[in-house]
């Protein structure tokens, strides 16, 4: 799982993990976007935290189906919560792993054009105007602080953005064995 604020670049991590590892991904960007147009909910896309509360049990057992057949799967978006944990028994967290990336004030402040620039890397957002450097500030503040109350691991990127190199060191040998086609440890809950 790839959790963390917007614009921390889950979705581009995400689609490289799909291009390295060949491991299908699932954007709960797509999800949301997918019950809000179809009326299975009347809630918008500002609406997070009730978002969260609505897709975090599809998500998880969503997850928990992926363990149990021993395949791999990366889940990233910012309605993943940060006590995940706490949903999978301890047969099903050995196989689960969950970043959250965070960027620094200190990149924030000095990449924040950069940061807006690539907000189209990966999805086309049809309105960004909502993203100031304030929001990208609190939001990553805030993540930082639960992943650190909740003992997420983070990838915290302070000057060069290398979210891509280091993820594949944190996943070395992990994912598949580290090569496609290779048989996850078998799962029985």
């Amino acid at each position: 799982m790839i959790g963390g604020p917007s614009h921390a670049g889950k979705t581009v991590l995400a689609q490289r993990l799909l291009e390295l590892y060949g491991c299908p991904y699932l954007s709960l960007d797509w999800l949301k976007m997918g019950l809000i147009r179809s009326g299975y909910t009347d809630l918008t896309p500002e609406d997070d935290e009730e978002l969260r509360e609505l897709l975090w049990p599809i998500v998880r057992e969503m997850i928990k189906t992926a363990v149990e057949n021993c395949q791999d799967l990366v889940v990233e978006g910012v309605y993943l919560p940060f006590d995940w944990e706490k949903d999978f028994a301890p047969d099903y967290r050995k196989n689960i792993r969950f970043f959250c990336l965070v960027m620094t004030e200190h990149y924030i402040e000095h990449h924040f054009d950069e940061i807006k620039k690539y907000a189209n890397a990966a999805e086309k957002r049809l309105d960004d105007s909502y993203c100031t450097k304030e929001l990208v500030l609190a939001d990553n503040r805030r993540a930082l602080e639960l992943c650190r109350k909740n003992g997420c691991e983070y990838i915290l990127t302070d000057g060069k953005y290398e979210v891509e190199k280091e993820i594949k060191r944190r996943l070395s040998g992990w994912m598949r064995g580290g090569q496609a086609g290779a048989s996850a440890p078998a799962v029985r809950p």
